[in-house]
């Protein structure tokens, strides 16, 4: 017999579909012709052992424990039944085929079962971007030695094993330290919780430090010859550089009330006016990180809220495609299942049906794109039909009606404007304003009029320049023209402090992580990643600081509290900063691509962890941590005891038990 052993049940249905028949269903596995049978795990069935596993006496938190180091590493099962199912058919198979997911947490996850069960026998590996049939065919007659992919393994081992260590020890070590300073809860560290805690906290003071300076536009109405009007700023010479701030405002008000003097009433000519056609692509297809920003902007969801509903729409609607993916673009030959989809669509939201007649299926734009699909595809809308549409609740029907209409703006065509800016020139003083005149609407018409790609600046947006009028169109005029100032006036503003996150800003911080940090190397390796955290579980660690009284909601915004400041202030920088993230993924790359032992890694790892303990250790008891919630902190603590979820709470996602299960998965778990 050749067992097949997925990450997940949709994947195993895939391949089943897709090997020959008969096919038999059962319980927990799909038995397929004579000789081919395919099981499943739900993402990690097993999880590392807590630390009572390797002495009993680490049942009770003690300062004289830490850190704590096995020295052989254990696991236990997070899903018994399906592990004792896959021990079942592993005794009767002579191969098996390892299906997880085509990167470092896929490959482990199966590998870590085969190892805990003791199979011995040959493996082959299948590798999956796309569960399309086709494509699934293709890969069942390539498939490769699993000895191959032996580094992906041992990078996934080494992130898990850190974690871990770091968050398990720190983690008890902070919380003892908590208590004999009096506090009564729990004070969880992560290697991803920590950090994003400390974006919130650093942010939170940048705008309660925030000091506004004033500064100041000359904005002038302007008629021309044939009375029509418009609106244009002053723009300052290289000669009023002296009065200028390094962002380019102009701080000096006496100068710009000359300048508005000077040119109230003036006439004067057009110097330039340009014009510049611009296309705009339709925004690719989300991400889960994509959605969750897009659904905070504009449905007010949190980031778990977004998640839940896709999940739901996944496993219990099968309307969208697996949504736990960090992928913006499809693979080619997805695009054969374009008029299958749109349907779907409009069966599903009959709104949207007449906007689905109109898609042209020939377009193909830039989101088909094998070469940057990764171990997921998009999130888009699946082909499935049902006698009646789906009854989805307002939450799922809004997340799903986004997925549908980015989906649907692939096969619309580009949006198109023409971008004029006009200069002119008023008693010798610079004038400028630009206008945009629609050519073609394109998939604009598909998407809401607030649609556009996620912000990538988590802050205030830069207000270095004035604010020019973005006039709709502007009038026609020809170089030379006589206009003239029917009112110069000065606008005071002054300047405005970085907004407080919100749950779609946040998200986009810990995507764009990279830009919080100053070292140029860290820098560079977080600008190569995804960010802190993973589209598993970064809507989870966000939800671990409102459960652990770190971080509260004040409206859309989210603050940090006293107790989140005060850990912040205690713990060293390199627990509240990226920067450890980024050490490890040069580590990770490094075990990857064969220039580094994963217990090379470990024993860096646990020197570090050594010494952050020892200086603790030495500063002794912390200050009292005050917080309005420190009872509700204190609920989760156990006594001094750790409970067997501890590694989860030590600041890394749980594993995911079963699909339906609305848990994270413990992939890059923090």
């Amino acid at each position: 017999m050749r067992l097949f052993l997925a990450e997940k049940p949709s994947l195993a249905r895939a391949i089943a579909d897709a090997l020959p028949g008969p096919v038999q269903k059962q319980r927990d596995h799909i038995r397929c012709g004579s000789d081919d049978v395919v099981a499943w795990c739900a993402g990690h069935i097993l999880e590392t052992a807590p630390p009572d596993a390797y002495d009993e006496k680490y049942a009770r938190w003690a300062l004289e424990h830490l850190p704590i180091v096995p020295r052989e590493w254990h696991l236990r099962p997070s899903a018994p039944d399906l592990l004792a199912a896959i021990a079942r058919l592993l005794k009767h198979a002579a191969r098996v085929v390892h299906a997880g997911d085509p990167d470092r947490e896929g490959q482990l996850l199966v590998d870590e079962v085969l190892a805990f069960l003791g199979y011995r026998g040959p493996v082959d590996r299948l590798l999956l971007r796309d569960l399309s049939p086709a494509a699934v065919h293709r890969q069942l007659g390539a498939l490769e030695p699993n000895a191959k992919y032996r580094p992906l393994s041992d990078a996934a081992l080494a992130r898990q094993r850190a974690d871990w260590l770091y968050g398990m020890n720190m983690t008890r070590l902070y919380t003892l330290l908590g208590r004999q300073a009096g506090y009564d809860g729990v004070l969880s560290v992560g290697r991803v919780q920590t950090p994003v805690l400390g974006l919130i906290v650093r942010r939170d003071r940048a705008i309660e430090t925030f000091i506004p300076k004033p500064y100041f536009i000359v904005s002038a109405t302007v008629a021309t010859t044939s009375g029509a009007t418009f609106s244009t700023h002053w723009v300052p010479g290289p000669q009023h550089a002296v009065h200028l701030d390094e962002d380019g405002r102009l701080l000096a008000r006496d100068v710009a009330e000359a300048v508005a003097t000077a040119t109230s009433g003036a006439t004067g000519r057009l110097r330039t006016r340009a014009e510049k056609p611009h296309r705009e692509a339709p925004p690719l297809p989300y991400s889960l990180a994509d959605l969750q920003v897009d659904a905070g902007k504009r449905l007010g969801l949190s980031a778990q809220q977004t998640l839940d509903a896709c999940q739901s729409l996944y496993e219990t609607h099968q309307l969208i495609t697996y949504p736990r993916s960090d992928c913006r673009y499809l693979p080619s030959e997805h695009h054969a299942q374009a008029c299958p989809v749109l349907e779907a669509v409009a069966f599903q939201l009959p709104n949207l049906a007449p906007l689905t007649v109109r898609g042209e299926l020939s377009l193909r734009s830039k989101a088909w794109d094998d070469t940057k699909v990764t171990a997921h595809h998009a999130i888009v809308p699946t082909p499935t039909q049902r006698d009646t549409p789906r009854r989805l609740s307002p939450t799922e029907a809004a997340v799903y009606d986004l997925v549908a209409r980015r989906y649907l703006a692939q096969f619309f065509p580009a949006f198109e404007y023409v971008q004029t800016e006009l200069s002119l020139e008023l008693a010798a003083y610079l004038f400028r304003v630009t206008g945009r005149r629609v050519v073609a609407p394109g998939w604009k018409a598909v998407l809401s009029t607030s649609e556009s790609e996620p912000d990538t600046d988590t802050s205030k947006a830069d207000q270095s320049k004035p604010d020019p009028p973005d006039n709709a169109s502007l009038p026609d005029v020809s170089l030379g023209d006589a206009v003239k100032a029917l009112e110069a006036t000065v606008v005071p503003k002054k300047t405005e402090p970085p907004e407080a996150f919100t749950d779609a800003s946040l998200m986009q911080a810990m995507c764009g992580v990279a830009k919080f940090v100053t070292d140029p190397a860290i820098h560079k390796i977080l600008s190569d990643t995804d960010g802190i955290g993973t589209p598993a579980t970064r809507a989870a660690i966000v939800e671990t600081l409102f459960e652990r009284g770190y971080v509260e909601r004040r409206k859309k915004a989210i603050v940090s509290t006293p107790t989140g400041r005060s850990l912040i202030d205690t713990l060293p920088p390199v627990a509240t900063t990226p920067d450890m993230t980024a050490v490890w993924e040069a580590g990770m790359r490094a075990i990857l691509e064969g220039q580094q032992p994963l217990g090379a890694f470990l024993r860096c790892i646990e020197t570090q962890l050594r010494q952050l303990v020892e200086q603790a250790k030495a500063r002794g008891p912390i200050a009292a941590l005050q917080s309005a919630r420190a009872s509700t902190c204190a609920a989760g603590a156990n006594g001094s005891r750790g409970s067997a979820s501890e590694a989860r709470r030590a600041g890394r996602a749980a594993p995911r038990r079963t699909p339906s299960k609305l848990r994270p998965s413990r992939r890059s778990g923090q």
